[in-house]
């Protein structure tokens, strides 16, 4: 019996420990403990889940010393499995510490619980994984989850003192058969109940407040789930039955007048323009409206092509760059840059450019191999990769690597070497205008906008140096941001605008200024691009021509964990979690929720096939 009771006290501080965690996250991010109750009272299922996978090793080892163990003969096995077990504790605290103070140094970045993110980041490249972090943040974190874990040992060494002499005790069978159908019992929380849904971090959400809800949420229970949804992905996002979705798909992509060849948009007057794509860190399309902030890109917006209703796809560098390059809406959920087998059997603006005759060239002043980067760029044909290894140790002034303005000399350096027979297409990307957001710049007190203000003028020389080289001509230029952007401050992922980013077409190879008001979003890129250039629209399976007034146009980006779909008329986001729509504006109707729906689910029926 004793033992029993020990299983179920384990239980219990397990929770006791979870439950602590959740007023801490409230002070750091509303400052108040009003709605603590509730947030604690609607976290407690994932709780009980995560404290019966803990308490099941606890279990299994009350049970193990409960036989007879004559391989332990000569030797005190009660000593044995209390070693064991006090190893079993510290591992496992620091693991519940290391999520916690994760989630909570994390969050306010990202807006979203603990997921399997930084854990790619992390293996891919520590150095760039802790590039945001700032020396005392790193020192506070390590001393928190030391503090955490410490705290959380001493409760279970005073709990275990109680039970020193009898916790790992041989019993009876009669006994141990009970001990056995208590630690089968702990099935129950795990799963959630005997009901046909097992537990998901969906049973926490009970608000209209999405911070009440990542509050609620346990942040190692949603690292695990975020874990093992990263394969398997044919089975999620099941909204409808497949022929249902394809129709659907089909509906939103009909075309929306009977003629197609004569109502195509040509904006270029190159055939063959080199091609210049600036992917600018972060910048959000609120931040251009800020007043002195981007000045440049305000005059660019001018002088081209200002795509005025442009969305990014997602939220993070990895996914961007998969929907900037490839055409492809990369879902927040799962990095398709890890999986360099999927990435390159999609279609590819570069290898289209390759194969009609281009040169390509990439440009980054931080490390390739993050998040798996040179794989992927090596699968879209880029032979010539410039990184910050390529710099003198000198010019690495921050902790991404080399600032932007060091990035857009070196470009025009190599460009001032001399030109080829061939046309160019040349991409820079930018990382100076990322957390921790210091640059060799200082014209603006507020060090996000600095930032950010700094990118902006790297840009505006370029653009400068361009015009003065003579290539300006015969030059395309596109400004893209890589995700949705980290201004203003305050952020929510589940409103269309957070996903809101600029995009302009400039150059001599522009025909003339205009603003196209058409929604759209990055994967959209692709299409329009090749549009104009290589004509290829039948190969690309979610990007849309923009230029093309046939097609029928939206925007379409995820977050973690959800989709937003928004035209002309009417603007839906659907939180994946609460299972309904948390954001409806203009006509939205249940149609367009079923569209959006129908793209997030064939989205994971294509990566499955590939």
């Amino acid at each position: 019996m004793k033992k029993i009771i020990l299983l179920f006290a384990t239980f219990v501080l397990w929770v006791v420990v979870f439950i602590i965690q959740k007023p801490v996250f409230l002070l750091i991010y509303t400052g108040g403990l009003a709605q603590a109750f509730s947030v604690m009272r609607h976290g407690l299922p994932l709780d009980f889940s995560l404290a019966g996978y803990l308490s099941a090793v606890t279990g299994l080892l009350l049970l193990l010393s409960s036989l007879p163990m004559r391989w332990l003969h000569g030797l005190r096995a009660t000593k044995v499995f209390s070693v064991i077990h006090r190893g079993w504790i510290i591992v496992a605290s620091v693991v519940v510490s290391l999520a916690f103070v994760a989630n909570l140094g994390l969050y306010g970045y990202w807006r979203f619980p603990l997921d399997a993110t930084p854990v790619f980041f992390i293996t891919s490249s520590p150095k760039d994984a802790l590039a945001s972090v700032e020396w005392w943040q790193l020192v506070a974190g390590l001393a928190a989850i030391a503090g955490s874990s410490a705290a959380i040992v001493l409760l279970f060494r005073l709990l275990f003192s109680f039970f020193r002499r009898d916790a790992f005790q041989a019993l009876r069978v009669r006994a141990t058969l009970l001990l056995l159908l208590c630690v089968a019992a702990l099935f129950l929380p795990i799963r959630g109940g005997v009901t046909v849904s097992s537990m998901n971090t969906g049973k926490a959400y009970f608000s209209e407040n999405q911070l009440l809800n990542h509050a609620a949420v346990n942040p190692l229970f949603s690292f695990m789930e975020s874990l093992s949804h990263q394969g398997n992905l044919a089975s999620q996002y099941r909204f409808m039955d497949d022929r249902e979705a394809h129709r659907l798909f089909d509906q939103l992509s009909a075309p929306t007048v009977a003629t197609a060849d004569s109502l195509h948009q040509q904006v270029l007057d190159t055939a063959s323009p080199d091609i210049y794509l600036l992917i600018l860190e972060s910048f959000s399309d609120t931040l251009t409206r800020q007043p002195g902030v981007t000045p440049h890109l305000n005059r660019l917006k001018r002088e081209g092509i200002w795509f005025s209703n442009f969305y990014a796809n997602s939220f993070r560098t990895d996914r961007g760059l998969v929907a900037i390059l490839q055409g492809y809406p990369s879902p927040a959920t799962v990095s398709l840059m890890k999986n360099p087998r999927l990435t390159a059997s999609l279609p590819s603006v570069s290898r289209h450019l390759a194969d009609n005759g281009y040169d390509l060239r990439y440009y980054y002043g931080g490390d390739a191999d993050f998040t798996n980067m040179r794989s992927f760029l090596v699968n879209q044909g880029f032979d010539n990769i410039t990184e910050d290894v390529d710099f003198p140790v000198t010019d690495r002034l921050s902790k991404w690597g080399v600032p932007d303005h060091l990035v857009f000399k070196r470009v025009e350096t190599d460009l001032a070497h001399g030109r080829g027979h061939r046309p160019m297409f040349t991409v820079i990307q930018t990382s100076s205008s990322h957390e921790p957001f210091d640059v060799p710049y200082h014209r603006l007190g507020n060090k996000i906008l600095n930032a950010f203000a700094y990118t902006d003028s790297c840009v505006g020389g370029f653009v400068d140096w361009l015009k003065r080289s003579g290539r300006w001509q015969h030059s395309l230029v596109v400004v893209v941001p890589d995700h949705l952007g980290a201004w203003p401050e305050v952020i929510d992922n589940f409103k269309p605008w957070r996903f809101h980013i600029p995009m302009i077409w400039t150059g001599g190879a522009v025909l003339r200024p205009m603003v196209v008001n058409t929604f759209a979003s990055q994967q959209d890129l692709a299409a329009t691009l090749m549009g104009q250039l290589v004509a290829s629209p039948k190969k690309w399976a979610f990007s849309k021509d923009i230029f093309h007034a046939t097609t029928s146009h939206y925007a379409f980006f995820m977050m973690n964990d959800g989709f937003g779909l928004v035209n002309d008329s009417a603007a839906v986001v659907f939180d994946n979690k609460l299972g309904r729509v948390v954001y409806r504006s203009g006509k939205a109707s249940d149609r367009q929720l079923g569209y959006g729906k129908a793209v997030t689910q064939l989205i994971f029926d294509d990566m499955a096939s590939h």
